[in-house]
């Protein structure tokens, strides 16, 4: 029997706050049917364990991923079912040996969410200081989608600088704004907006949020009318 081959995206993980984020990519992802390689960065591993509890390990990612994806955006346990991991690849942040180091490795792109600015500065600058900057470099080079979803506010005049360094790359530049047309009344909700958003960025149908259809107040709930 043919081993089903694997084109997988990248999902970078920086340490910039926003992890809920990126754990609705990834279930987004797989939900979608696509191949996830995970990088996850050392600074993203304090993070996540600042907003979650969860102490990301290199032995364990898999269980570590599964209590992650089942938590909501509350950090209430068990919120979602969690997908089979068969689709997941973890590759370590040091590891600059991992097949997506490098251009001959087949992926469909790099998703990073959340960006930090020191992850910005990196990709734009063409460093490759671990596996996920290296991974964004190569992403680039090889003229593939690399999604940046920047979590940072304000921003100042470097970083902005930076940021269109990467959009004059060919990145798309994403910063992680939720909107609220959608008819949010759930901070998952806006989470999930922000998720919708760069799998829309890279072409992977989903139905994380409500699109918009030109109808005025459809977002507010019924029965509730404006002043």
């Amino acid at each position: 029997m043919t081993e089903r081959k694997r084109t997988p995206w990248v999902v970078g993980v920086s340490g910039a706050s926003g992890t809920p984020y990126a754990a609705a990519v990834v279930r987004g992802l797989l939900a979608g049917g696509e191949d996830v390689d995970l990088v996850v960065s050392r600074a993203s591993r304090l993070t996540l364990l600042d907003e979650t509890g969860i102490a990301f390990r290199d032995a364990h990612w898999r269980g570590d991923l599964a209590e992650w994806l089942g938590r909501g955006a509350d950090g209430k346990p068990g919120t979602f079912q969690v997908p089979d991991l068969d689709a997941v690849r973890y590759w370590g942040a040091g590891d600059l040996a991992a097949g997506p180091s490098s251009g001959s490795y087949p992926v469909k792109g790099m998703l990073i969410v959340p960006a930090s600015t020191a992850c910005v500065a990196g990709v734009a600058l063409g460093l490759s200081k671990d596996l996920l900057q290296r991974v964004a470099s190569v992403t680039l080079k090889e003229r593939r989608r690399l999604v940046v979803a920047v979590r940072e506010t304000p921003l100042n005049g470097q970083t902005l600088r930076h940021l269109v360094a990467l959009d004059e790359a060919g990145a798309i530049v994403l910063p992680a704004s939720p909107a609220f047309y959608a008819g949010a009344t759930h901070i998952q909700d806006l989470v999930d907006f922000v998720a919708g958003r760069v799998l829309d960025a890279a072409g992977v149908p989903h139905r994380l949020y409500r699109r918009w259809e030109g109808e005025l107040g459809a977002a507010r709930p019924r029965g509730q009318s404006g002043d």
